[in-house]
């Protein structure tokens, strides 16, 4: 048996999210149907993680295992991605890797982006590719509030309800904002994630950004693990899986 890894971008706009779904076309789905199909032989796949519906990767990793060895993995690559390309997914790299390496419980870090479109116009060529927000964010004060997500908290305040994590803790390692002209860029670091967390933090972010809440309403907000004084999550669409550390 032979173990590969492979590192994955997709645009997830029309997909139902990343899992194999009993219905919809999801990215897991489609990839290891390709790959089944290239290898003639039925393989499964391993992600990372969960994206969502509507969530993009810049990267994210699997893994699968096959019975024969892949002779050329650079015209594996270019075949997958022949069959792949159309649906707006792209393989990058396949690697080979020993049976220990896991593409889920081996990761040491995931790393998300947000990007939010701060203008007056709708960002058409980057359409679904962030949330656009008409009213101007504060970015300063929401740096502030950043801060207070870093650390080894109770998150039940950003967890969604259909959540199956066994604990609400987390540790989150970095929050990072950056605005470069209208684009702002939200970067989240931790080993892992509630479902909806980032999306969640980020709606809180937005609206300490428009000064709906103050600092002391964000903290008191954190500290009362109560999901429904949660601000709304933000859109799927400005969701990327940046990295996948090992």
């Amino acid at each position: 048996m032979f173990r590969y890894q492979i590192l994955i971008e997709y645009v997830g706009s029309s997909f139902i999210g990343w899992q194999v779904q009993t219905k919809g076309k999801t990215i897991q789905g489609l990839i290891q149907k390709k790959i089944s199909y290239l290898l003639n032989e039925k393989i499964i796949l391993i992600g990372s993680g969960r994206t969502d519906t509507g969530v993009h990767a810049i990267e994210q990793s699997a893994h699968f295992d096959v019975t024969a060895k892949i002779q050329n993995l650079n015209k594996f690559l270019k075949s997958i991605n022949y069959f792949l390309n159309k649906y707006e997914i792209a393989i990058l790299k396949i690697k080979r890797k020993n049976m220990k390496f896991h593409a889920r419980f081996s990761a040491k870090e995931r790393v998300y982006k947000y990007v939010i479109f701060n203008q007056l116009s709708k960002p058409i060529l980057q359409n679904k590719r962030g949330w656009f927000v008409i009213k101007n964010l504060e970015l300063e004060i929401m740096k502030k509030a950043a801060k207070k997500l870093i650390g080894t908290h109770d998150y039940s305040t950003f967890r969604a309800s259909g959540c199956n994590a066994k604990s609400p803790i987390r540790s989150i390692k970095l929050v990072k904002i950056k605005k470069t002209k209208n684009k702002i860029e939200l970067e989240f670091r931790s080993q892992s994630f509630l479902k909806q967390q980032v999306r969640s933090m980020v709606g809180c972010l937005k609206y300490i950004g428009e000064k709906k809440w103050t600092l002391k309403k964000f903290t008191s907000v954190i500290k009362s693990k109560n999901r429904n004084l949660c601000a709304p999550p933000a859109p799927a669409e400005g969701l990327f899986l940046k990295k996948v550390l090992y």
